[in-house]
């Protein structure tokens, strides 16, 4: 029986993914092999000896100590790409809200509650309405940084809006640019991005090479008027260089999902309450994807979309026993512990080794159970972390 303990409210379609037989899924659990969890932050809380795993439905995971985690051998999951078409949606809403006065309009319209005939209300809209045309979005450019499952999606969605799309992505990756369209133009640094673009919508990470990436050497490079969109983190943008330029007249407008007191009361901010994933298909989607990726791991020792250890994943040969472990990516450690399987008389079936940067995850199936002779041995190993037996 797995154990699964469970933060902050994970949607009911994640939770019925976990057949009853084989999992006790709850909130208070004790002994975990697994978190399921959302926005709770794990820095400072106890590591129970037992967990294996932890998945964060949702893209974004400064709330889990991954490095920590990653010593011991905790395999971190995020669902990238649940929560894109929201995130999405909501990018192509701010473009909108930003261009034609549709927040002034909306607020103009209430106030006249002074006004009890209709067609003298009709006879002022006619006269006022100028004030809040605007403009359109075809024809104009995007600038998308970060080229990802969410970026890709916007570019996909500002090309079929008649939009001009350019990318920059240093980090780009294979998968990546398949699904990434061919009209879209990838820059070669973010100030030619910046240079060409009327609006600049950001779906980079939260790491140290990304705080305040928009700053104000950045912005320097920036087409005068246009706007900047981040639904990505806040720490993306440095919110003083912002203000700086919007009060310079060198950024038009910014629209955000992470509201800071400075920006209040602006009317060239448009500031969201972070709802980008914020939908009931965003939760569900996310919810279902992180259950799964959980339970694959923990009947097979496969990892999908894993932050901190490579993707491997092998299929299952029938009535095999499965060992896993994870060691630091170092010369020699396999070929020692399958030294160490050999000498204990263990066939090996089949097999799958994979790395990324400092470590490393292994899947090895073999004919019969590992003795404990044999576990002990591999635990043993110098550079291997954390050792795992699977029943068939």
């Amino acid at each position: 029986m797995f154990k699964v303990r469970t933060y902050n409210q994970i949607s009911v379609r994640g939770l019925e993914r976990f057949p009853r037989q084989l999992y006790e899924v709850g909130s208070d659990i004790g002994h975990p092999d697994a978190f399921l969890l959302r926005s709770q932050k794990l820095q400072g809380l106890e590591v129970p000896q037992t967990l294996l795993a932890v998945a964060r439905a949702g893209a974004g995971v400064n709330n889990v100590p991954i490095a920590d985690y990653s010593k011991r051998g905790i395999v971190v999951f995020n669902t990238p790409g649940a929560n894109a078409n929201a995130v999405k949606e909501l990018v192509m809403a701010g473009m909108l809200l930003a261009t034609r006065g549709i927040l002034p309009g909306l607020d103009f319209v209430q106030s006249l509650t002074h006004i009890a005939d209709a067609a003298e209300m009709s006879q002022l809209l006619e006269k006022e309405k100028a004030r809040f045309a605007g403009g359109e979005i075809k024809g104009k450019t995007l600038g998308v940084v970060g080229l990802g499952a969410i970026g890709s999606m916007v570019a996909d969605m500002a090309l079929a809006m008649g939009m001009k799309v350019v990318g920059f992505d240093p980090a780009l990756s294979i998968d990546a640019a398949w699904r990434l369209s061919n009209a879209v133009s990838r820059m070669e640094n973010l100030q030619s991005l910046l240079a060409r673009s009327d609006y600049v919508s950001l779906h980079v990470p939260a790491i140290d090479a990304t705080r305040h990436l928009i700053n104000d050497d950045a912005l320097a490079s920036c087409k005068k008027g246009a706007v900047l969109l981040n639904f990505a983190r806040e720490s993306i943008v440095d919110p003083m260089a912002v203000l700086r330029n919007l009060d310079q007249g060198r950024l038009g407008r910014y629209v955000c999902d992470f509201p800071e007191p400075a920006m209040l009361g602006r009317a060239d901010v448009i500031a969201m309450p972070h709802i980008g994933a914020s939908t009931e298909e965003s939760e569900e989607n996310c919810a279902v994807m992180a259950a799964n990726q959980l339970m694959d791991f923990l009947e097979n020792g496969n990892i999908v979309n894993s932050v901190n250890y490579p993707g491997v994943a092998m299929a299952r040969t029938p009535q095999t026993w499965r060992i896993t472990f994870a060691n630091d990516n170092v010369p020699g450690v396999l070929g020692h512990v399958l030294s160490v399987l050999a000498q204990q008389q263990v066939n090996v079936v089949d097999m799958m080794n994979k790395s990324r940067a400092e470590l490393a995850f292994n899947i090895i199936d073999v004919e019969n159970a590992p003795s404990a002779a044999a576990v002990s041995a591999i635990e043993a190993t110098e550079h291997v972390i954390r050792v795992r037996v699977i029943a068939p």
